[in-house]
């Protein structure tokens, strides 16, 4: 595959990314209406709220943009990003278990609409910071009815189906990028294969031997340890399938 170094802020494409700033949109205008000194004099419930959206963000963003580096990075940062999700979902229950309000089961009309609302896909020109705004918030009008609700119950059970949603996506992104991970390798392997095939093109116009094995182009290598060492040979580049050398 080789080693292709790709636009940093491709995740402004992505659909968890955009309801993940729905979600924090909808958090902080939550936090802003329903969680006051009442229940939450010190302000730690709601910067925790407002803090676990925001993270849930950022993560998905910073992942994305280690994809061409370092695949392993982008899992680990999404399922951070998962991980803030959960946290913030748990807040919702809460609230929703301290009001005694019921929390909506699967079947239910308003969870059932909000789970099935489906997301446009983005169109974006040059300009895609200023069309991914507007993006985002022409999204989140399809949920307003709910997370925008005067009714703080309504408001915080669209917010928790919101953050169930966001989990599976993911969660599906993740398994998504294990999957890749498995067919074409790292940023290290494929780093690896890049400079093999440099030293092999270098060999060839240096004009080095084939392998007296397998018939490939040898390459010039260092004995690194025992009696020899610092000795310089040729080495098969099909190493370590095969084990041809030539002296120099």
């Amino acid at each position: 595959m080789g080693v292709n170094i790709q636009f940093s802020q491709s995740y402004h494409w992505l659909n968890s990314w955009i309801l993940a700033n729905i979600i924090q949109l909808a958090t902080q205008d939550f936090c802003d209406r329903f969680i006051d000194y009442r229940i939450d004099p010190a302000r730690r419930l709601y910067d925790q709220m407002t803090m676990a959206a925001r993270c849930g963000v950022a993560n998905i963003a910073e992942g994305s943009a280690r994809h061409s580096t370092s695949i392993e990075t982008e899992m680990r940062l999404l399922d951070v990003a998962r991980a803030s999700f959960d946290e913030l979902q748990g807040d919702l229950f809460n609230f929703l278990l301290r009001k005694k309000a019921d929390v909506w089961a699967i079947g239910q009309h308003d969870r059932e609409s909000l789970w099935k609302m489906k997301l446009d896909n983005p169109n974006y020109t040059n300009s895609y910071l200023h069309d991914a705004a507007i993006h985002i918030l022409t999204q989140k009008s399809k949920f307003d009815y709910w997370i925008d609700n005067d009714n703080p119950e309504i408001a915080a059970n669209a917010l928790l189906v919101l953050c169930l949603r966001e989990n599976r996506m993911l969660q599906a992104q993740i398994q998504s990028q294990l999957e890749n991970f498995k067919q074409q390798g790292g940023f290290t392997e494929n780093m690896t294969v890049e400079r093999l095939e440099a030293r092999k093109n270098q060999a060839a116009s240096a004009g080095a031997p084939l392998c007296p094995k397998c018939g490939k182009q040898m390459l010039k290598r260092t004995q690194k340890k025992g009696q020899q060492q610092g000795r310089e040979f040729w080495g098969c580049s099909n190493y370590p399938h095969c084990d041809g050398i030539r002296p120099i």
